[in-house]
């Protein structure tokens, strides 16, 4: 017998989960500790190598001195293999970690924080720069390892002869300015690479999206030149990157062997004074090239530069301000009185909705209209708390949305949207998952008041059946979108444009099981058809982001301005489905009609 889990019993991501702190620095220690002692092994080298050839060649036997060579021979490349090992779970730590608390910023930012950040740039910050900015613990800790190699190297190499040291002493500044040029003018090369990578991923997105679209117009190669017109800019960008690291390499190619071979010359003219032997020439010659390695260094610091402007990048996402909340709850037993108060909301210094003294009764069924751009669905977001206004205050039950906690706040207000994200689990999990945990039963209640019952029984598992196996039309996806907000409903429900992919006859349905099947609640429909607005106890019209009035589809039909919204303006109503002329017939004054 098939057995199946409990519907909307999914393993919950807990506050504590989601609000982990940072990795710390332990695995960058280990990294930076296994780093420091490869790096001790690779300076004691040289000295040991060359004690070991002078008694080879003296006595023809060299003690102790040769296993301890052997030894830390080995010790460096099993400390290089824990420093790679160490690297690698760093990095990918600080990775999961970034990539985690970027999301967790985004997702509990206030959305309109969120819009200038389009799907693919989000996309690239998540992942390409995420994963640079996660290498930078494990960067910073081998250059500072890489560092110390040749600062061991010239004392060592002072200890073996102070002529020598000197001799690599007068390259050093050279190399120091070829780094210090090229971590300066990376920087801005990066910052603008990654810039354009985001832009193309945005773009194509777009185009991914408005597939059906662009194959209907035919406009496939104007689509395709706009999303790669950015490619050249990427490349001339990232030609000046690596310009910039070859530039960097070359010279510190060019320093580092002349420093050998100048390093080798005076050691050289040293061994023939009689004041080197021929170890000590072996050290210092060893010595001068580990000293001069500190060009190499520019791996790791272009490394770290990548890793500064990712940072910054993600960062943006995980600092976005978020909705804050208070400690209150509703009072027991509110019908959901919705009251605004002097409520106002700006954008880009442009007033886009005013709402002076608004209530709407407990219980009652709002239909909010208005044209395009009108702030229908600013009211909506603002109705719910999606986004907090500029000024005043929005209450439910006479309690300010701001002062509730989250709980309080979002097992009260419900929401459902033309376009709802559903997931990847099964249909059951989408339809339960919430504030709320409702049972089976109130998962086939509220996908039966949907309209969504019929079908998803038909799908191959029902219920059970996962999302990405589901075949589903944009109504029924739509359909699966009201069930849910149905499953989770308060005393708010806010259906901005929820049922703008359905048909008038199941458009109908939905409205009539709104009433019957649904908790009792104030329901604030944005709505587009008359037949809607006419089913509502009330209708809130907006206009240029103002209340134009309340009043009954009926009182405010007599006006001119209200029938123009619909496309009723004394010349017909081409805008309106069958049911909706029938409608628009049995109201419109007498003057009017045709």
């Amino acid at each position: 017998m098939r057995t199946t889990r409990p519907w909307g019993r999914r393993t919950p991501i807990t506050r504590e989960a989601t609000d982990a702190p940072a990795p710390g620095h332990a695995l960058e220690a280990l990294v930076l500790l296994c780093s420091v002692a490869a790096a001790a092994a690779t300076v004691a080298q040289p000295f040991v190598l060359g004690r070991t050839l002078d008694l080879l060649l003296r006595d023809g036997e060299a003690g102790h001195w040769l296993p301890l060579s052997a030894g830390l021979l080995l010790g460096e490349l099993l400390l290089d293999s824990l420093t790679a090992l160490f690297a690698g779970r760093c990095n990918a730590t600080w990775t999961a970690s970034i990539r985690s608390r970027a999301l967790r910023g985004l997702l509990r930012a206030v959305p309109d924080s969120a819009r200038p950040h389009p799907p693919g740039d989000v996309g690239t910050r998540l992942t390409l720069n995420a994963t640079d900015a996660g290498g930078a613990p494990a960067a910073r800790a081998a250059l500072g390892a890489s560092l110390i190699t040749p600062l061991g190297a010239l004392v060592a190499l002072a200890f073996v002869d102070l002529w020598v040291a000197a001799c690599v002493l007068t390259g050093l500044p050279a190399l120091a300015l070829v780094l210090r040029s090229f971590a300066r003018d990376t920087g801005a090369s990066v910052a603008a690479y990654q810039r354009t990578q985001s832009l193309i991923a945005s773009r194509l997105l777009e185009a991914l999206e408005g597939a059906a679209t662009i194959g209907a117009a035919g406009t496939g190669d104007r689509e395709r030149a706009r999303i790669l017109a950015p490619l050249t800019e990427l490349a001339a960008q990232g030609r000046r990157m690596w310009a910039l690291h070859g530039r960097a390499l070359g010279r510190s190619n060019v320093l580092v062997p002349l420093l050998t071979l100048a390093a080798t010359a005076v050691g050289g003219l040293r061994l023939a004074a009689g004041d080197l032997s021929v170890g000590d020439l072996l050290a210092a010659c060893r010595y001068a090239q580990l000293a001069a390695g500190v060009g190499g260094a520019a791996a790791l610091l272009g490394a770290l530069v990548r890793a500064r402007e990712a940072r910054r990048r993600t960062r943006e996402l995980e600092t976005m301000p978020p909705l804050t909340y208070g400690s209150r709850r509703l009072p027991p037993g509110g019908a959901g009185e919705l009251e605004l108060r002097d409520v106002r909301v700006v954008r880009d210094g442009r007033q886009v909705l005013r709402a002076d003294r608004l209530r709407l009764p407990g219980g009652s069924t709002v239909a909010v209209v208005g044209r395009s751009g009108a702030g229908k669905s600013v009211l909506a977001a603002v109705a719910g708390r999606l986004i907090d206004p500029d000024e005043g205050h929005v209450l439910l039950d006479g309690v300010p949305l701001d002062s509730l906690t989250r709980e309080a706040l979002r097992t009260e207000v419900a929401y459902a949207f033309e376009r709802p994200v559903l997931g990847e689990g099964t249909v059951a999990e989408a339809v339960a998952g919430g504030a709320r945990h409702p049972a089976p039963d109130e998962v086939r209640q509220a996908s039966r008041a949907a309209g969504a019952d019929g079908f998803v029984r038909r799908l191959p598992r029902g219920y059970d059946t996962p999302l990405p196996e589901a075949p589903l039309s944009g109504g029924e996806h739509q359909r699966l979108g009201l069930a849910r907000a149905f499953a989770h409903a308060g005393r708010l429900l806010v259906m901005d444009d929820a049922t703008s992919s359905l048909d008038t006859a199941t458009e109908h349905e939905v409205n009539q099981a709104l009433r019957r099947s649904v908790r009792r609640g104030t329901r604030l429909l944005v709505a587009h058809r008359p037949s809607v607005a006419d089913r509502a106890d009330l209708v809130l019209w907006l206009e240029a982001g103002e209340v134009r009035a309340v009043g009954t589809h009926r009182e405010l039909w007599h006006t001119a301005g209200y029938r123009a919204v619909f496309g009723v303006d004394g010349s017909g109503a081409d805008a309106l489905t069958p049911a909706d002329e029938g409608l628009v017939r049995r109201h419109e004054p007498e003057e009017v009609r045709p």
